[in-house]
């Protein structure tokens, strides 16, 4: 039996922007877009929806060619990110809006609305408007108005983002078992790694209209691709020529680590894996060079040091290290890594 419910083909021209990409979800899977702003995430799902016309390329559902059906006869559940709940309904009218779209009488509709509220914990709920529900309660709404339709695709867009962090936190764990329990396929549209990591099975990067990697988040986070990416998962990379144990860098620099790689290769290690030194530590680390501190910042319980010279690098060190190194802007600096400490591989 083949899983795959959706195969897409995604291609919209607008002025100087291109979006073209292949997306295949499969039965009971959800998917994670993620990019930068201006990446092509919100084109590609409006174009999933049927609220973006295709350029190009093609998007088959189940089995069934998509390409000129209208959004309202679509199999897809959408949660747009700031809900767009209907202010003049009530919750229980909003969630059974979709069923009467699709036929339903007047008191069907409101049953299958009152099982959806339940099922996301707000039977209590159904004769509120949306201005006298919290942002948690909204999304919630939202999602059962999407689900109440059975849509084969869900799609969710950016649909934590207008939450405060504490309703964030419980929302995102709600929606995670709505997702785990959801028959057909979902692709959530996010710029926020921990959502992607806890709702998504799978990752999709994309950046400047394009996929620049794909996979589950262990390989993803142990070796992104691109500068985007390593920020997305936190590892300083550099991309240069391998030449077994080393990677030669522009201008002349090298990183030495374990691995072995030959060719067009990156090289990557974590902040926590940098140490800073006043003076030329001892012990002649094979990765050792002087630095200037640009910028220090807080960064949950560390600081987030930036450091300028042959390469940038960020560094996190604790509250006491820093005091210790009396660390400040402008200060001249030797930075360590352990070649034990960096992954190199592959850039092809």
């Amino acid at each position: 039996m083949n899983d795959r419910l959706l195969d897409a083909h995604l291609v919209v021209r607008r002025d100087a922007f291109r979006l073209d990409i292949s997306l295949r979800i499969d039965r009971g899977e959800t998917v994670a877009l993620l990019g930068p702003n201006g990446a092509g995430k919100t084109t590609a799902l409006r174009a999933l929806a049927g609220l973006t016309a295709l350029s190009a390329g093609y998007l088959t559902l189940d089995g069934r060619d998509l390409g000129q059906v209208p959004p309202e006869r679509r199999p897809i559940g959408v949660v747009f990110q700031d809900y767009l709940l209907f202010p003049h309904l009530s919750a229980r009218d909003n969630v059974a809006f979709g069923p009467r779209r699709h036929g339903a009488d007047r008191r069907s509709a409101r049953a299958v609305a009152d099982r959806w509220l339940e099922r996301v914990g707000l039977a209590e709920y159904g004769r509120r408007k949306p201005r006298h529900l919290s942002g948690g309660q909204a999304q919630r709404v939202a999602l059962a108005r999407a689900l109440a339709v059975d849509p084969v695709l869900l799609l969710l867009d950016e649909p934590l983002a207008a939450l405060d962090a504490r309703t964030r936190l419980e929302t995102r764990a709600e929606l995670g078992r709505h997702l785990a329990a959801h028959p057909g396929a979902a692709l959530l549209v996010t710029h926020d790694p921990l959502d992607a990591l806890v709702l998504a099975d799978r990752l999709v990067i994309i950046e400047s209209g394009q996929i620049v990697q794909e996979g589950d988040a262990a390989t993803i986070t142990a070796r992104p691709r691109t500068d985007y990416v390593a920020q997305l998962v936190g590892l300083n990379l550099y991309r240069g020529h391998g030449t077994g144990h080393a990677v030669e860098l522009a201008g002349g620099f090298t990183l030495a680590t374990t691995d072995i790689v030959r060719g067009d290769a990156f090289v990557a290690f974590a902040p926590a894996a940098v140490a800073l030194h006043r003076s030329q530590p001892d012990g002649s680390p094979r990765n050792a060079w002087k630095a200037v501190l640009a910028d220090l910042q807080s960064h949950g319980d560390n600081m987030r040091i930036r450091l300028d010279g042959p390469i940038s690098v960020a560094a996190d060190v604790t509250p006491a290290a820093a005091a210790q190194l009396h660390l400040e802007p402008g200060q001249e600096l030797w930075v360590a890594v352990k070649a034990a400490e960096t992954r190199a591989y592959p850039a092809t």
